[in-house]
């Protein structure tokens, strides 16, 4: 059945018909048009649940909300995945510094982020799935890649060898040094001796001492590396060749570029995904928001401060999803005086009209997600609203449900 996701807010269906959208491609390198069948499809990768929900993670989730609702008001539906990486050795670690139990610390967290996506207005995925109830699916996949001659026994660890798949490197297109620094930096161990190529990713872990380990039929026991766990999940609910890869911009390579390759020769398809979207990283203090950093910013903390949760996702909503970009607190003083003026303006009986301002909106967010060019439509509108008011008895209403169906604001 997979773990709860959350309640999902009531998105407000609009008059007319939404476009279709292009998008940055990382894997091509340029935007793409995507025209998915009647139900589009979506996986993105969720957190492991050790410390949610920072602003990195809310400006991810906020991008592929964006798609989500873009697509919804194209009339189509949309399957969405998301993963929760709930056993791995961030977690192991942070749990046994704190004297955890790491069952716990996931589950508390895991919760956390559930509360924070249900206040942001953020769609919930149809399958919410953790690593390790996805163990049992995950198993057939390895000893198939082993059997497929992709896969390699290295002191009672298993590795892929990126060497199986003709395609590997085509979605971060990046040399072999840079993989190399990269696999070092994001949990790889491209140092260990009597591997085939340095970056190829561990599959199967074999049981360590005092860690939680799984059975693994012929695997032995162990617990499944990071890449194999997304793909036993996309390939379970979406199949090949779905619409939307999605994660942060650290994760083209290695995860994405990891799971497209053990997808491709397990199918023998190509590729995983027809467009890998990737969000621009989130700033603090003049460094990106990660936990060696310590320079996070939660939205938990943000709302126990009595932050308006639709302030917190307009300030998301004014960078451009592919952006790097710093969290200040003029970001935040802008987005709550925008909160109010949008507010006041649609709590007025009468509207300059709407139906252009509509249109803008999703102009601008079928294009590549521009949802500051959206934001700025609005403020448009608001300044009319300002000066004069109008006779459009109706637009104030047309506005309010416009900002919520497609950028998730509740006015």
């Amino acid at each position: 059945m997979g773990m709860h996701a959350w309640p999902a807010s009531e998105v407000p269906a609009l008059p007319g018909q939404g476009r279709d959208l292009r998008i940055h491609d990382t894997a091509t390198g340029g935007p793409v048009t995507l025209q998915p069948g009647p139900v589009a499809r979506i996986y993105v990768c969720g957190i492991t649940p050790y410390d949610a929900t920072h602003l990195g993670h809310a400006a991810t989730y906020n991008a592929f909300d964006l798609v989500q609702r873009v697509w919804l008001d194209t009339k189509r539906q949309v399957h969405y995945v998301q993963n929760v990486t709930d056993v791995d050795d961030p977690l192991l670690e942070r749990a046994e510094r704190d004297g955890v139990d790491w069952v716990a610390l996931a589950e508390k967290e895991t919760a956390l982020f559930r509360e924070d996506m249900t206040a942001l207005r953020m769609l919930p995925p149809r399958h919410y799935i953790g690593a390790v109830e996805a163990i049992p699916g995950i198993v057939p996949l390895i000893e198939r890649l082993r059997e497929l001659g992709a896969a390699y026994e290295l002191e009672g660890d298993i590795y892929f060898s990126v060497g199986s798949d003709p395609h590997f490197g085509s979605v971060s297109h990046l040399d072999a040094a840079a993989m190399r620094l990269l696999s070092a930096e994001r949990g790889g161990d491209p140092d260990r001796p009597g591997k085939k190529n340095p970056v190829d990713p561990m599959l199967w872990m074999a049981a360590r001492e005092g860690e939680p380990s799984w059975d693994g039929d012929s695997l032995g026991r162990g617990r499944p590396g990071w890449h194999i766990e997304c793909v036993a999940i996309a390939l379970d609910h979406l199949g090949m060749g779905f619409d939307v890869q999605g994660g942060g911009s650290d994760l083209a390579f290695p995860h994405h570029e990891m799971g497209a390759s053990h997808a491709q020769v397990l199918t023998g398809e190509f590729p995983m995904a027809k467009a890998y979207v990737h969000a621009g990283m989130v700033a603090l203090h003049g460094e990106k928001m990660s936990k060696s950093k310590g320079n996070l910013v939660f939205v938990s903390q943000l709302r126990r401060d009595g932050v308006d949760p639709a302030a917190i996702r307009l300030a998301l909503l004014a960078h451009h999803y592919r952006s790097d970009w710093e969290w200040t607190d003029q970001v935040l003083a802008d987005a709550v005086a925008r909160l109010d003026r949008w507010r006041a303006a649609v709590s007025r009986p009468d509207g300059a009209p709407a139906d252009a301002l509509v249109e803008e909106i999703r102009e601008a967010l079928a294009n590549d997600l521009d949802a500051p060019s959206a934001l700025t439509a609005v403020d448009r509108w608001v300044a009319r609203q300002e000066e004069q008011g109008g006779a459009d008895t109706g637009a104030p209403g047309v506005v309010s449900r416009a900002v919520d169906a497609l950028m998730g604001v509740a006015l």
